[in-house]
């Protein structure tokens, strides 16, 4: 009966251990993937901004303005395209649209927008090319298809865009920039705590940078002229605080400036079409804090219960090997008297 009950003992300890290893290194690489199907929309907000806007006039097409002392809101909204041909059931890569547009809290006045649609690996959050149907359109005009693909087999977007990993690491990242049109450094900071999150904070900055050259009103920059050749110049300072369970982003603010140079001009001499700082509002960090929550009892099941596991495995085991050495010596003495 003692033997029976250690092997009994013994083989418990080896099927925890065998569950706990098959839970973190087969289910674990399976099930912990960004969804196919999403759908989500977050608000930042900020306020004493300077920026261009195209302000128009009863008969007169639109004119180009600076504003300054703004409050402004922008939106972002992510969506699935489930029906692009990278999308499987049970496939790594996923397909998101991303559509930001930034206005004006008062007028509701458009300042910017884009769209943009990439493939994104399912566990590394990663962009990954070729992707059918990526694109980036900055412009939003009636009309006027202004989408930019990738001309390359290489991501269209590289880097992390949405999220960061699963088991964020205390580390430097690379997290694509839209303005740069590149992934840039994005840096290990520090820990805090959100709402009673543990967050990892990261740090971006980049900067002037030349990012474009465009022909403006010449009134636009000070000049004569009725237009002017100018470069747009755009510098950033981006926080992105991350739960590192599941590489959620969970608050994120930056602050950025763009500036119209004429060539005759250096830098903080030319026109500042753009400098403030949005900030994702309350409504949006508690949203997000609750689902990372909800997310990471999901992901306990596949990385804290095996270590549960492994513990009680390893103890039952070596429980199960102690008895039946005890019992074989037992045996043993009583065939020897």
């Amino acid at each position: 009966m003692r033997r029976v009950v250690s092997l009994v003992v013994l083989g418990l300890g080896v099927l925890a251990v065998t569950a706990g290893i098959t839970l973190r290194f087969y289910a674990y690489p399976a099930l912990a993937k960004i969804p196919h199907n999403i759908e989500s929309l977050s608000y930042a907000k900020g306020s004493g901004i300077t920026a261009l806007m195209y302000v128009e006039k009863p008969g007169q097409p639109a004119i180009p303005e600076i504003r300054r002392n703004l409050s402004l809101t922008s939106s972002t909204y992510v969506t699935a395209d489930m029906q692009a041909p990278e999308v499987k059931k049970d496939g790594n890569i996923a397909v998101w649209i991303e559509t930001s547009l930034v206005t004006e809290d008062s007028t509701k006045s458009t300042v910017n927008g884009s769209v943009r649609e990439l493939c994104l690996d399912r566990f590394t959050a990663e962009a990954v090319g070729p992707c059918t149907n990526g694109y980036l359109q900055n412009t939003l005009e009636k009309g006027k298809d202004t989408r930019k693909r990738a001309d390359t087999k290489d991501p269209q977007f590289p880097g992390l865009n949405f999220k960061f990993p699963f088991e964020t690491e205390k580390k430097t990242y690379q997290w694509y920039d839209i303005s740069l049109r590149k992934p840039i450094d994005a840096k290990f900071e520090a820990v805090d705590e959100i709402d009673g999150l543990e967050v990892y904070r990261f740090k971006q900055s980049a900067p002037s940078t030349n990012i474009d050259s465009r022909e403006v009103p010449g009134s636009l920059v000070g000049q004569t002229e009725n237009t002017v050749k100018a470069g747009l110049y755009y510098e950033v300072d981006r926080t992105i605080w991350i739960e590192p369970n599941t590489g959620a982003v969970i608050k994120l603010r930056q602050w950025s400036k763009q500036e119209l140079r004429t060539d005759t001009q250096g830098p903080g001499s030319g026109t500042v079409v753009f400098d403030g700082a949005l900030e994702l509002d309350g409504p949006s960090v508690a949203k997000n804090v609750s689902i990372a929550k909800e997310n990471m009892s999901q992901l306990w099941l596949l990385t804290g219960l095996p270590v549960i596991l492994w513990i009680v495995g390893g103890v039952l085991t070596l429980a199960g090997i102690v008895m039946l050495v005890l019992f074989s010596r037992r045996r043993g003495a009583h065939s020897t008297s």
